[in-house]
Order: C-alpha cells, then sequence, then structure tokens
C-alpha cells in the first residue's frame, strides 16, 4: 500500500503502474492509480523528440532526437520512482523497431531505466491498440486505426474477437517525407498502401476506430466546425461519409486558418494534413459508416492484456462510477441501493430502458452525490461538469449527457426548459425525457434518505386499479413525510405524467 498521509483523494490498496510510451514523435509516460478495469491517471508528460524524422531518408534516427529522448527517459525514470511505481513497463514502436541505431539506442534507453524495453512488432502494436479500444467501447464491430508518427496499424475487430493487423508506413511523419512534403503525392502514397488492406473493404457501413494524437486533434477541429458543445474527444462520431469535405479541406494543409487551431498544440499542426490525407483514403476505400475517436490505444490495450479475464468482462463505465462514488459521495452504499430502487421505480411507471440506458442510470446513481460539498447554488453546475468531461470509458455521448443531466436536474430543479441548452443539442428527445424523469426520482428519494443508506429500500411503489401511483413508506418512517417530499412527488407527478399519493404502510 502506498502511504499517502491522510489524503482521500485517491483509492486504498493500489499500487501505481507507469507506461513509458517510445513513438516515432513523441515520448511519454504515463503513471495509473493501479492497475484496474478502469484505470486513472496519476501523472501523464509527454516530450516531443521526433525519433522518426529522417528515417525515411537515412535509414536513422537523428542524433538531436536520440538526445533529446534519452533525457526525456532520465526525467521519467525519477518520476517514476518518485510516484513509488510498482510496475513499470517500456514499449517502445516504429522508430526503434525500424532505425538502424534503433538497437543502439534501445540499449542505452534500458541503462538509464534500469529495465528492459519491449520493442512491439507492428502486429503487435495493431493488437494492442485493438485492446485499448475493447477496452474502451462496448459492441464493438469494424476496424481499428492507430496512426502514429512512423506507421499506421489496422485490424478488423468484432466484439472479443481480432484479426489480423497490417501496418503501414504512413504515420504523419513517414508520410510526410515520403512524399517530400508534396500533399498531393501524399494522398498518392496513402492511396497506394492502403489499398493494399484486405479488410478494410469488408467493413463498409461498419464503424472505424481512430486512435492517435493526430486524429484526436483531428476531432476538435471538427468538433469547433460543428459547434459542438461537449468538447470531449473520446467517442466523438464523424459521419463518414459527410467527413470527406472536412479532412480535405485540412489536407489541403490551410490549418492555421481553421476554427479550433488553437487548441492544437505547435508541433502536432504540420502533422495534421497528413492525418487528413490518412484518414479520408481509409473512409475513401472502406466505406464505413461512421469514424468514432478513441482516446485508449496502445498503453491501454497493453495495460487491459494484463487483467484476468473476468476483469476484463467488467463495466469500466460502472467500475469508473463507483470508485468517483468511493471518493466523493456521502455514501457508496447509498448511491448502490440508489440504483436498486430507480430500476424498480422505472418499471413501476412502465418506463422502458435500453441495456445501455439501464447503464447510464445506474451510473447516474453512483454518481449522484458527488457534488455535495459545492455551495447548494452550483451543485448542479459541478455534477455536470464533472460528469460531462469525466475520464469515462465505455459511454457514448448521449450517455454522458443522460448520467450529467440527471444529476443537474437532481440539483437544479425541472423547471425550467432553458437548463443547459448546449448539452441539449445533442441527445435525443427520449434521452433528454429520461434524464427528467431520474432526477424527479432522485429529487424525492433524497428528501427520505439524507444520502443515509438503509432507508431507501424499504421505500416502494404500489399502482392502484385506476393507474394511481402509490409511494408507500413503512410506518418507521412515518415522521419524514411533510410538505417538502410531499411537493417534491407532486413534481415527480407532473414530470412522468402519472397521478401519485402517499401512502404510509401500517
Amino acid at each position: 500500500m502506498i502511504e499517502t498521509e491522510d489524503a482521500q483523494g485517491r483509492l486504498r490498496n493500489r499500487l501505481p503502474v507507469a507506461i513509458i510510451d517510445i513513438g516515432s514523435n513523441s515520448v511519454r509516460l504515463v503513471i495509473y492509480e493501479g492497475l484496474v478495469r478502469a484505470p486513472s491517471m496519476l501523472f501523464n508528460e509527454k516530450v516531443q523528440c521526433g525519433l522518426g524524422r529522417g528515417i525515411a531518408e537515412t535509414g536513422d534516427m537523428d542524433a538531436g532526437a536520440v538526445e533529446a529522448a534519452l533525457a526525456a527517459l532520465r526525467r521519467f525514470r525519477a518520476l517514476a520512482d518518485q510516484a513509488r511505481v510498482e510496475r513499470l513497463v517500456v514499449l517502445a514502436t516504429a522508430a526503434a523497431r525500424e532505425a538502424g541505431n534503433g538497437p543502439a539506442f534501445i540499449a542505452e534507453a534500458e541503462r538509464i531505466l534500469r529495465q528492459d524495453i519491449t520493442v512491439l512488432s507492428g502486429r503487435e502494436e495493431a493488437l494492442y491498440s485493438a485492446y485499448g479500444v475493447q477496452s474502451a467501447f462496448r459492441d464493438i464491430d469494424g476496424v481499428t486505426g492507430d496512426l502514429g508518427g512512423g506507421s499506421l496499424e489496422l485490424v478488423e475487430v468484432k466484439g472479443e474477437e481480432i484479426g489480423d493487423g497490417k501496418t503501414l508506413p504512413i504515420g504523419g511523419i513517414r508520410l510526410s517525407e515520403r512524399s517530400g512534403e508534396d500533399l498531393d503525392k501524399a494522398v498518392e502514397i496513402a492511396r497506394a498502401d492502403i489499398k493494399t488492406v484486405p479488410f478494410l473493404k469488408e467493413g463498409e457501413g461498419r464503424n472505424f476506430y481512430a486512435v492517435g494524437g493526430t486524429w484526436r486533434n483531428l476531432a476538435k477541429l471538427h468538433m469547433a466546425s460543428q459547434d459542438y458543445p461537449l468538447h470531449v474527444t473520446h467517442h466523438y462520431e464523424m459521419d463518414a461519409a459527410n467527413a470527406l469535405g472536412f479532412l480535405t479541406k485540412v489536407g489541403r494543409n490551410n490549418v492555421e486558418k481553421l476554427r479550433g487551431i488553437e487548441d492544437v498544440s505547435r508541433s502536432r499542426r504540420a502533422l495534421l494534413p497528413y492525418g487528413a490525407i490518412a484518414l479520408a483514403e481509409v473512409i475513401r476505400v472502406m466505406k464505413p459508416a461512421k469514424v468514432i475517436f478513441s482516446s485508449a490505444g496502445v498503453r491501454e490495450g497493453y495495460l487491459f492484456s494484463l487483467l484476468d479475464e473476468e476483469t476484463r468482462r467488467t463495466d469500466a463505465l460502472i467500475e469508473a462510477s463507483e470508485e468517483l462514488s468511493i471518493l466523493r459521495s456521502r455514501s457508496p452504499r447509498h448511491a448502490r441501493e440508489l440504483a436498486a430502487w430507480t430500476g424498480k421505480a422505472f418499471a413501476a411507471f412502465g418506463i422502458d430502458e435500453t441495456e445501455d440506458e439501464a447503464r447510464y442510470r445506474e451510473a447516474a446513481c453512483r454518481l449522484a452525490d458527488i457534488s455535495w460539498r459545492a455551495h447548494p447554488d452550483y451543485r448542479g453546475y459541478q455534477a455536470l461538469n464533472v460528469i460531462a468531461y469525466g475520464s469515462f470509458a465505455q459511454v457514448d455521448h448521449p450517455g454522458r449527457a443522460y448520467i450529467a443531466l440527471a444529476n443537474y436536474f437532481r440539483h437544479d430543479g425541472l423547471k425550467n426548459p432553458t437548463l443547459a441548452p448546449e448539452i441539449r443539442k445533442i441527445i435525443s428527445d427520449r434521452i433528454w425525457e429520461r434524464s427528467r424523469f431520474l432526477g424527479a426520482f432522485f429529487r424525492v428519494a433524497y428528501l427520505f434518505t439524507a444520502a443515509m443508506p438503509g432507508v431507501i429500500g424499504d421505500v416502494t411503489w404500489r399502482e392502484r386499479d385506476d393507474k394511481t401511483m402509490e409511494l408507500v413508506i413503512p410506518a418507521r418512517l412515518a415522521e419524514l413525510a411533510g410538505s417538502r417530499p410531499l411537493g417534491r412527488i407532486g413534481q415527480l407527478a407532473k414530470t412522468v405524467n402519472r397521478e401519485i399519493v402517499l401512502v404510509i404502510d401500517v
């Protein structure tokens, strides 16, 4: 166990694990709180070294880039020691794998880091990237593509089945050098290489999962072009056919004039046209229904591969919500009881749920009390922001909105139709309605429980012959009845359009 004095902001009995990722464009250290299903980052630092630059021309990594990378690794080793990392994994990808001076670089890096480095083959890189997507999405069906500085790894994935991967030398740095920074030539090279991937055409009408920093920055620019309100790149979706115009524009190297370019680091901007070209050519060959962006890739996939089978199958959204409940709510047990109670309430009122909607409701219950320490006037906004922009996996953007809005309504009420209009833009009427239903049930429940466990399970629903719903509380809770709960019950009745009466069970 790591001693953290009296800190309650970290979960107990977790030993930090870290990954150093030596890529063609950057070298990165990520320290995670522990080896678990939904790992939280303790520390994250990236250094743009450009190890992949020059390999296409000289066959070797540039001496200056090597020096910068080794300096970064010295710092990263010290940081890992400072954080008392229990397990450190070091991965190297295309640049170290392909460069003539790669073995010498790896040997020196191993001396600095005091441990072995795993140099991934192209196939292994594709595999771990696919694992990363598996860890962060549900019901995967399509092709994953991980664009680095040196290469693009493609692999077909359906559910838990992962096909053989294909590595292409068209990473951002490599494509710019192979084309002599001629964008028209870059299109020709990318088109020719991508046409050699046999399984891409089998992805027609399915999804393409885009991994890698350059593609995530393209997602940011696309959000800005669409005035998209939820600035979270993970699980951001683009209609593939309609995205081609945008990608063509970026591929013409007009990036400095694009809306949102200020949110992209200057070191990354030069690679955006090549990332756009590669993605456009994938779309032209594959013809996917959607491009879905993933924040999880090789690093997360490698950690996912270390988990046992049972842990891999657990729900990352529920796990992360449970952890945040433990860290920030008054009673995690109450949150779990609330999930069970609202499930029964939805069933009693005939509010149908899809499998994912039930998951979102359960997550919302676990997160319903995380902003209790904030000023009452701002609890709703705090809950909405923490949830909407939180580091959650296995949830799409409408799902985030459902969870966030339910807790917003729980604190800020249900009357104002202009609440959170920016979030309203990205969800259906169905999700909006169910988030209001759930918020209304929360507002009733908390007046009987005061956020304490052992109560809400004894508050039940009963339907009369005339379809009036009875909220039944046991005699031992009779003194909790009053004008305030009755007012909230009246709000709930108007929200779900059902007559509700309070009954004391004697």
